[in-house]
């Protein structure tokens, strides 16, 4: 009996997990392995304080858009226009539909770049092919449907945590960089400026926003917590499970990446990571000459699960500012500007692939413009969960709001701090 019980919680905890689990696998994308691998290869265990800063922050401003889109039914773009002018939403739209489809052509030109790792050839072919197999996947597949296959792949992401008990870690440096902030001259505030953008990025706020309300039409007794306050005990206890389990997830993986190439390609003298090889060789400790093939598939894996967040957070973003129908429920033909976004900042994120810049370069900097663009849009999103107007008397409480303006101000000090020194 006591089994049969303790059985029955755990299926009641796992179905508490939802849009922010999913959230968590997909902020874990292609730009945070290679930004993650960035820092504790170049700086060793100096930067991990910034995992630990973050969690509380990201999962603060993961849970105030879960709360927006619960509360009032409506996006995050679409409170965002009761609130601003449409000049204003267009200029903060625009800011993230630029930074997700260079996002989205640095996921897709590490994904071809993994795979040419593993057979020899073909990068530019491999990136078009991941393109258009994610562009078909949304629009004939229903994004929940495939990612709970697609999750299994990015288990690949444990590799990283296998390597901490497979090399001998100096404990004493690794516990000082957990607790110690340090800073090491410009690059180490660019590379900070990129962990913060990469770890709470605009297109995850828009995204899980976004899901909470697809959440609402799904269940037939589920209403805005608005016109239902009775239901809201029960949906904040599960956006609270969800949200917090979802970012431990996101950041205990991060936390791996980078004590693992600290330990690996920076104890081997390795000042940085310039290719995708690079990157790889933080794996050969547990996967000996598979380390490419186990590289390749995390980066093939969270790339699969994080274009789809990127293309349809840009699409949920503009659609909600311009009325729009959206909803990746929706045919195609149900909402057809919806999907012509989606179609659009996923071809236009292909010409990423064409250009000079090598794809884990692009990975970085795309994270770089991530933790820039998220400040005018945190600030936007804090004001409108903080209005009785917009959210009736499920304004946030002020430990939230404590968090979240806390988060601001962490990114836009970052943000600031980098433009000044350089």
């Amino acid at each position: 009996m006591l089994h049969l019980r303790r059985r029955a919680r755990s299926i009641a905890l796992l179905e508490q997990l939802g849009p922010g689990l999913i959230t968590g696998a997909a902020d874990d994308d292609p730009s945070g392995i290679a930004t993650y691998s960035q820092a504790g290869a170049q700086f060793g265990f100096h930067l991990l304080w910034t995992m630990v800063l973050t969690y509380p922050l990201m999962t603060a401003v993961q849970l105030i858009s879960a709360h927006i889109g619960r509360v009032t039914g409506g996006g995050l773009a679409k409170n965002l226009g009761k609130l601003l002018p449409l000049w204003a939403v267009t200029i903060l739209v625009a800011l993230l539909f630029l930074a997700n489809v260079i996002n989205i052509g640095a996921d897709l030109a590490a994904m071809g770049d993994a795979t040419e790792l593993v057979v020899g050839t073909g990068a530019h072919i491999f990136t078009v092919a991941f393109a258009l197999l994610s562009l078909l996947l949304q629009l004939f597949l229903p994004y929940r449907r495939y990612a709970n296959i697609l999750k299994w792949i990015t288990l690949c992401l444990f590799a990283y945590v296998a390597v901490l008990f497979m090399v001998k870690l100096p404990w004493i440096e690794v516990l000082k960089g957990l607790v110690w902030p340090r800073v090491d001259g410009n690059e180490g505030v660019t590379t900070i400026v990129a962990i913060f953008g990469t770890t709470i990025s605009p297109y995850l706020f828009f995204w899980q926003s976004a899901q909470e309300v697809e959440e609402v039409r799904k269940e037939p007794d589920a209403e805005p917590l608005k016109k239902a306050p009775e239901q809201a005990r029960r949906e904040f206890v599960r956006m609270r499970i969800d949200t917090f389990a979802g970012m431990a997830l996101s950041n205990f993986v991060a936390l791996a990446i980078m004590i693992g190439t600290a330990a690996t390609l920076n104890a081997a003298g390795n000042g940085g990571i310039k290719t995708a090889a690079d990157a790889a060789k933080a794996l050969e400790p547990v996967a000996g000459k598979f380390a490419f093939l186990l590289f390749a598939l995390g980066i093939i894996g969270t790339g699969l699960l994080a274009v789809p967040v990127l293309a349809g957070s840009a699409a949920y973003a503009i659609g909600e500012s311009r009325g729009w129908k959206c909803g990746l429920d929706n045919k195609p033909w149900e909402a057809v500007g919806f999907y012509l976004i989606i179609g659009a900042a996923t071809l236009l994120g292909i010409g990423i692939d064409w250009s000079s810049l090598d794809p884990i370069k692009a990975l970085f900097y795309s994270a770089v413009i991530n933790g820039i663009v998220a400040v005018p849009i945190m600030i936007a999103m804090m004001l409108v969960v903080s209005r009785r107007d917009t959210m009736g008397k499920f304004t946030a409480r002020p430990g939230l709001l404590f968090f979240g303006w806390a988060a601001t101000g962490v990114m836009a000090v970052a943000a600031i701090a980098m433009v000044v020194l350089q």
